[in-house]
């Protein structure tokens, strides 16, 4: 099996300190995909069994402890190809040029159909989106092969997407570029007990997703 390249790591003493709620609740949601079995860049994990912790290295210095995320949800179906993560025509921009960066944060998911998604990603004008999770269907990143895709969702400052499934290509291209987290709910539907802006925390450290907003976990 192919090793996922190494990603650069980073020093947790620059990180800005995220607030950990009281985990009332405590589900075990998070799984290792089933395609996948190991990898340096994985924990190591049997599939259906939980997953203790995240499944990419980390390069971005603002994840805070690097294990919990909290605030706003951005709620998107099943089948999230790429083409409506970034489209093509965006792909000449280059990560690696801090204006360009920039503008690849503000087009993440700006190919959804505005009318079955009226709120958009990112605001019009604006470089980052107000969502720090993302909350999806089953088969997320399906279509092509792009590591623009991840690249433009942690620009805008989203750091988790928890999903049904994911596409094989998209999964690998979180742990190739190591900017994503990329978590798989054992719950089929989760996408539709939450509500975009829902305010909601991911904790790594037991395996669970608060919605806050609405006073319950899902498991």
């Amino acid at each position: 099996m192919a090793v996922a390249p190494a990603t650069k790591s980073f020093s947790p003493s620059t990180c800005p300190k995220l607030p950990v709620f009281g985990r009332h609740y405590t589900a075990n949601i998070f799984r290792l995909p089933t395609f996948l079995t190991t990898s340096k860049s994985l924990a190591v994990a049997t599939p259906g069994t939980s997953l203790l912790k995240p499944t990419v290295a980390v390069k971005s210095a603002s994840f805070g402890t690097g294990s919990t995320f909290h605030g706003s949800c951005y709620v998107v179906g099943d089948n999230i190809d790429t083409d409506q993560i970034i489209p093509a025509e965006h792909l000449t921009l280059l990560p690696s040029k801090p204006d360009e960066y920039r503008k690849l944060g503000s087009l993440a998911l700006v190919g959804l159909p505005s009318a079955s998604y009226p709120v958009p990603f990112v605001e019009p004008g604006e470089t980052s989106a107000r969502f720090s999770v993302i909350i999806a269907g089953d088969n997320f990143g399906c279509g092509s092969s792009r590591e623009h895709a991840p690249i433009s969702i942690s620009a805008s400052g989203a750091r988790v997407v928890v999903a049904e499934s994911y596409a094989r290509i998209f999964f690998r291209n979180c742990v190739a570029t190591g900017v994503l987290y990329p978590l798989e709910s054992e719950e089929v539907g989760i996408w539709k007990e939450c509500s975009t802006g829902d305010i909601v925390t991911v904790d790594l450290n037991v395996n669970s997703l608060i919605n806050h907003t609405k006073g319950r976990s899902t498991s």
